[in-house]
Order: C-alpha cells, then sequence, then structure tokens
C-alpha cells in the first residue's frame, strides 16, 4: 500500500480504541530529519529527532527541522523521546523540541547522550537523560521498550522494540550487520528471531542501501586499506571523515602509530566527538600520540597525519576551506595525500566533487571510495535485509529512511520474502499509518513541511522566501523606477533601470525603456492613475520583454513616483 497511489487522502478519522498510530515527521522520501511519533491511547512516544543540513535549494538555511506543528498542542503527552544513535540527522533537531518542552525524558546509549548532552549544553539546555543498554527492557507509560545492539557508523547504535497495547513494533534506527565489527558488537540478529518468535506486528526498517545488492565488506576490511594508503603516503596524511565516525578514526590512529606519524585533529566536532569517545573508553589514543595543531604545521610533512571534518563538502567545514585557500592554518600541497574516508549522502555529489577538484587543482593527491575500498557504508544493502526478514517476520513492514527510490526498493525486497503488497506501507512525511489488530493501514496525512533555521531564526522564513532567494541567486535582480506627472498624464523620469546579478553589460536593457514610456503613457491616457496598477503594467512589460530577449526571469520590483 502507497501514500503516493492513494489519491485524496485527508484527516485521518479519530484513532480506533486499542490502535497505534505512526507518523513520520520527517526521514522519509529524504536522507535526513529523522523523527517518528507514536501515539497510542492519547500518548505520544518519539523514536529519534534529527536535523537535514541546509541543501542548495535552500539558499541561506543552515539546518533543516522536521515539522512536529501538528503536534505543537499535545507536546505534554510525548513520554519521552527514543534515540537509536548519535548521528545528527538522528538527534540534530532535539535543542529545538526541547525549546518548547524542556523536560521531555531522553532515552538512548552512553555515547549518543553524551553527545547529546554537548549539543544541548551549547543551547544552555539541562535535559533529563537516561542511559540504556542493548538487551535491556522497561516500560514508561503504557510503552514497553527493549533494546538490541545493531552496527553502524557510529558506536553503541540501538534498534528498540516498542510493546504496546498487545501489538510490538520493531524499529531498526540504521543499521549494517557487519560480521567482524572493531568492536565486536555485532546486530542482534538472534535477538531479532527470538522476538520475531515472539511475533512482530510492523517492523520499521532501514531502506538505504535497499538498491545496492548482497553484503557490505567488514570495516577490518577498510582498516587495512587506509593503513596501507598511509604507510606508503611521502608527505603529510589529511584524513577527512564523519566526527562521529569513531571506528574509522581508531583505525587511522592505529595506522599513524605503525607509520610513524603523530596525529592533529581538525574541526570543533572532530575535536569535541573524539573527546567524548576517548572518555568513554570508546577510542584509545596512545601516549604522545596526539599533538596540537600548531606543532604539526611546525613538523616534517612525512610525520603528520591531520583528522578532518568535511567530508561531505560542506561549505564551511576544515576541508572545503583548505580546498579553496582560506583555512588560516592549513594550506595544502603538492605532497599531501587527502584521503576521503567516508561515502556520500545523496545530494552532495557537488559540493564533494568541488572539494576534490580544488585539492586536485593544488596538486594533491585525493584517495576515495571511487578509487580505493576507504569507506563501507553504515546501511544494511539488500541480502542484509532479507536476512532481517527472515528472522523477524513482521506481519507488516514500513520502509522508512530513504528517497522513494530507496523505499520502493525496499518494498520489493518485501515482496519477494513474501509479504502482501497490502501489507508493505509506502508512505512518506505525514502519512498516516494506524495498526489495529496487528493489520496496518494508511488512513489519511496530516500537513508537514520544512522548518527551516536561518542564522538564529527558526520557521520564520518560509518556501516563498526560498524561492525569492532561488531566483536571486539563479536569473539576478532588476529594480525599475519611472516617476509620472498624472495630470500631464507624462513620464517625466526615468525608465531608469538598476540590475544586479542579470548582465555585465549596461547597455543591454536600453532598448525596453521607449517601450515602457509609451505603455506607462498609454496607461496614464486611458485614465489609470493607480500606481500599483502601473507598476503591475511595468512589471509584466519588463518581464515578457527579459524572457523574449534573454530567456531570463529575474526578480523585478517596480517603482512608481507620483510627482
Amino acid at each position: 500500500m502507497t501514500s503516493e497511489g492513494k489519491s485524496g487522502l485527508g484527516t485521518p478519522a479519530k484513532l480506533r480504541p486499542g490502535g497505534l498510530r505512526i507518523v513520520a515527521l520527517g526521514g522519509i522520501k529524504e536522507i535526513g530529519r529523522n523523527m517518528t511519533v507514536f501515539e497510542f491511547d492519547g500518548r505520544l512516544l518519539v523514536v529519534d529527532c534529527g536535523m537535514l543540513l541546509g541543501k542548495t535549494n535552500s539558499p541561506g538555511v543552515d539546518v533543516t527541522l522536521p515539522d512536529w506543528s501538528a503536534f505543537a498542542d499535545r507536546l505534554d503527552d510525548i513520554d519521552a523521546v527514543v534515540l537509536t544513535h548519535g548521528h545528527e540527522d538522528h538527534i540534530g533537531a532535539l535543542p529545538y523540541l526541547l525549546r518548547d518542552r524542556k523536560d521531555i525524558p531522553i532515552i538512548g546509549s552512553r555515547l549518543t547522550l553524551a553527545l547529546v548532552a554537548s549539543k544541548l549544553d551549547q543551547h544552555r539546555l539541562k535535559p533529563d537523560l537516561r542511559t540504556v543498554r542493548e538487551g535491556e527492557q522497561f516500560a514508561l507509560g503504557p510503552w514497553g521498550l527493549q533494546f538490541f545492539a545493531v552496527n553502524h557508523s557510529i558506536p553503541d547504535a540501538l534498534a528498540v522494540a516498542i510493546r504496546v497495547g498487545g501489538q510490538t513494533i520493531l524499529h531498526t534506527g540504521d543499521f549494517k550487520m557487519d560480521q567482524t565489527p572493531l568492536d565486536g558488537r555485532l546486530t542482534d540478529l538472534p535477538g531479532f528471531s527470538r522476538l520475531g518468535d515472539e511475533g512482530v506486528d510492523l517492523l520499521l526498517s532501514d531502506s538505504t542501501n535497499a538498491e545496492v545488492g548482497g553484503f557490505i565488506p567488514s570495516e577490518r576490511d577498510v582498516g587495512k586499506v587506509v593503513a596501507d594508503v598511509i604507510d606508503k603516503a611521502q608527505g603529510r596524511i589529511i584524513v577527512a571523515c564523519f566526527a562521529s565516525h569513531v571506528h574509522r578514526v581508531q583505525q587511522v590512529l592505529d595506522a599513524a602509530v605503525e607509520a610513524e606519524r603523530q596525529v592533529a585533529l581538525v574541526g570543533r566536532s572532530m575535536v569535541r566527538n573524539m573527546q567524548i569517545a576517548r572518555e568513554l573508553g570508546l577510542l584509545h589514543v596512545p601516549d604522545g600520540l596526539m599533538i596540537d595543531l600548531k606543532l604539526a604545521e611546525e613538523l616534517p610533512s612525512r610525520r603528520v597525519l591531520l583528522v578532518s571534518t568535511g567530508s561531505q563538502g560542506e561549505p564551511l567545514s576544515a576541508l572545503s576551506r583548505m580546498a579553496n585557500r582560506s583555512h588560516q592554518t592549513i594550506r595544502i600541497s603538492a605532497d599531501d595525500t587527502i584521503l576521503l574516508a567516508s561515502s556520500l549522502i545523496p545530494g552532495n555529489e557537488t559540493s564533494v566533487g568541488q572539494v576534490i577538484n580544488g585539492l586536485s587543482r593544488l596538486g594533491a593527491t585525493v584517495v576515495h571510495k571511487s578509487t580505493a575500498l576507504v569507506h563501507v557504508s553504515g546501511h544494511a544493502p539488500a541480502g542484509e535485509l532479507r536476512y532481517l526478514l527472515n528472522a523477524v517476520r513482521p506481519r507488516n513492514l514500513m520502509p522508512v529512511h530513504g528517497e522513494w527510490r530507496h523505499l520502493r526498493a525496499h518494498a520489493a525486497i518485501g515482496r519477494s520474502m513474501g509479504l502482501p503488497n497490502e501489507r508493505i506501507m509506502l508512505a512518506e512525511d505525514g502519512t498516516v499509518v494506524d495498526l489495529v489488530g496487528g493489520l496496518a493501514n494508511i488512513v489519511g496525512k496530516i500537513p508537514v513541511g520544512y522548518v527551516y533555521v536561518d542564522g538564529l531564526e527558526v520557521g520564520d522564513i518560509g518556501d516563498s522566501t526560498l524561492k525569492d532567494r532561488r531566483i536571486l541567486g539563479e536569473e539576478g535582480f532588476l529594480s525599475i523606477l519611472v516617476a509620472v506627472d498624472l495630470e500631464a498624464g507624462k513620464v517625466v523620469f526615468g525608465p531608469e533601470i538598476t540590475a544586479r546579478g542579470f548582465s555585465d553589460d549596461r547597455a543591454a536593457l536600453d532598448p525596453i525603456r521607449s517601450e515602457l514610456i509609451e505603455v506607462v503613457e498609454k496607461a496614464l491616457g486611458d485614465g489609470t492613475r493607480d500606481a500599483d496598477a502601473l507598476e503591475h503594467l511595468i512589471r509584466r512589460t519588463v518581464g515578457r520583454w527579459v524572457d523574449r530577449e534573454y530567456r531570463r526571469r529575474p526578480m523585478l520590483v517596480p517603482m512608481v513616483v507620483e510627482v
């Protein structure tokens, strides 16, 4: 069943007694801002509360949040927020939710909550944090929660089983099935199988790699390649990876010890996260290995290794600033080797390509996933998703965490495993799924959109403002000033046309001036005396001419002054 194919989805009817309602406020049909609300008997449980970094089609936007406005008057009904792991697309929106209600209990693993505490401290928030471990079970209001270990590209990731009203739901969070993980912490497939023996009514499962066949290579395989690249490099090594990928950083540190290099961390989030991981015993750093960045710049390049943020080409990240020579400390040279130890988040391909080109232009050797096995994904591909379905044997499947192509590929896997089409909930953000008596159905849709953070402002800009920004960025801006004598019915000044971002040719707009005078004076002669009507006429006349002559649609701001 798909919400896309159900025309006219309206406001859902009242939830039936004993039923469970599931609504994703983000994370479906997109990669990022994951947040799902579960409702039972008037109480709410939230799983994850993530953000999405501003994209190229959202100029000026720093962060995009889930839209919980449909539940704004029910925040007191939230019993807890359960976090599956510590990535920003699962925890990044918490400060904004807690601004609206500060005492919501936050449940997660040790590392996840340590990252959350650090983030919330920057917002001067003191949250109610409750640490859990895999294997633990406890009750909170009507909710029975059980946690399972899963592999991901960050330690301490969890899946959560929710038991409520006699029904069982399993939310995997982000996961994969590395058979030889660096920390020895396997995805708890036996636990999932035991849960399946009890009966799972609905499985919400990570879809990011559903299009990819087979199985993910082990992190240990990556470690060998990373160590080989570091060992063979003649000059300085700069490794860029996610600031949360503790296991990758551990591999890099181990390789640095073998290559007799000293290591400096670059980027505030990298420094902060690795300090947290070290304090929790998740990152092991030999004495004397780490040095300050300023000291690293004074050592011979063959003895230096930098671990940096910026693997996704973020404009203000350390690696991007190195690529465009704006970093205050680090200057790229021809003997540098840059290792991008990460995969591409969909949508970041262009920005990462620009960084690679910038580094290459400066003479550096760039090694990335397309040229060597220097990263493996943290998300289960098709083969591992089939293992999960075999273990859990759910009555209903709801693919989550992915774009439409990922969701549909996951649905196809479900069908191949014997699930009938009507038991697969292909939903999107705002789609309402009710689970009643073990059977799931799409019953309606609630309005959800995007909440934009622009500087210090939250939710004060919308799609119309972003549309204006895109037009300004892509097509330019024209202001047209005309002064008219209403009694004489004449244009007495102008039109004065000012262009920004349209053309460097100052004479480009000269041909329209005489036409404008003609149409304005004709309108005045016909009795038009309203300035708004004249401005509308000017906008239409200039817009048509520019479209005809240049195939452009700049922003037009006409101004009529009466004298």
